[in-house]
């Protein structure tokens, strides 16, 4: 009989110690993203868990719905539900708006010399491409505010690399300056942006590519259906985030995988609901290079 893979003892452990410090927590699986809806929770049908921006119903003992699974309870991050998890888990993550914080992401050696020369000096976590800069107090948290800077605080999750060194200072005007909120709603009659016709993704664009039709196409439909479904706000990191995702999932395919195809048609749902096509266009590639950067 195959013995069940052992549970991640050293993740775990690094959850429990942080939970004890009052820090929100959840493990992450390989890529540094969360675990994905049981069937139970798939597409939202549960109707989310009470701490997400649509409040639910959702009472699931799993780690569904990304940041919103984050706890601090030992009994739940100890609990059966969540052993095939931590058996998977690469990492752990937490939720910094959960703890009065906000994560300025820095991803690449640009945005470093950027930070530090318009932003305050806080406390630094050294990450694989970048650092963590920390800050006292939470915001909204949005993907690429500018080249390789993402800002994760409120309904988000970050990955835990360690307390990192320096005093934490109180967050500064110009990381929330850093926020421009999205055209998501457009005024009655008016175009906001319109996108050419693209042809849609299929094996004939992507001979490289080593998943089935099916796969690909049912997570891009799933992926758009969520872009769409953010009528009112964030459809833009929604894009950014699904971007993201979809080309993780090729990171070890031969190629070409036709991920320029899958891109336009991430845009096209963005622009569908109101965002602005240089602001779709942007989030999309800055998603796709996400998930290069990760994966190398």
């Amino acid at each position: 009989m195959t013995q069940p893979t052992p549970i991640r003892r050293d993740h775990q452990s690094v959850a429990l110690h942080l939970a004890a410090a009052g820090v929100p927590v959840l493990p992450l699986r390989e890529g540094k993203v969360p675990f994905g809806n049981c069937r139970a929770c798939a597409k939202n049908v549960c109707g989310g868990r009470p701490n997400m921006k649509s409040a639910g119903p959702c009472q699931c003992p799993g780690v569904c719905h990304a940041w919103a699974a984050a706890t601090t309870d030992p009994r739940v991050i100890t609990s059966p539900a969540w052993a095939p998890a931590w058996r998977q888990a690469a990492a752990v993550g937490y939720h910094p708006g959960g703890v009065g914080l906000t994560v300025v992401d820095l991803d690449n050696a640009a945005a470093l010399a950027w930070a530090r020369k318009a932003l305050p000096a806080t406390r630094v976590v050294p990450t694989t491409r970048g650092e963590h800069w920390i800050y006292l107090g939470v915001m909204g948290s949005h993907n690429a505010v500018r080249p390789g800077v993402d800002i994760k605080s409120l309904i988000s999750y970050a990955r835990w690399l360690g307390p990192g060194t320096g005093r934490m200072v109180d967050l500064p005007p110009s990381v929330r300056a850093l926020v421009v909120k999205e055209e998501t709603t457009p005024a009655r009659g008016r175009v906001v942006s319109s996108v050419p016709e693209r042809a849609d993704w299929d094996r004939t664009v992507a001979n490289g590519c080593r998943h089935t039709e099916q796969y690909v196409r049912t997570g891009l439909e799933r992926g758009l259906a969520l872009v769409r479904s953010h009528t009112e706000s964030g459809a833009g990191s929604q894009a950014f985030g699904v971007a993201r995702f979809l080309a993780a999932l090729h990171a070890h395919c031969p190629g070409p995988c036709g991920l320029d195809t899958l891109g336009w048609q991430i845009v096209a749902a963005a622009v569908s609901v109101g965002v602005p096509e240089p602001y779709a266009r942007r989030a999309v590639t800055n998603g796709l290079s996400a998930a290069e950067r990760g994966a190398a």
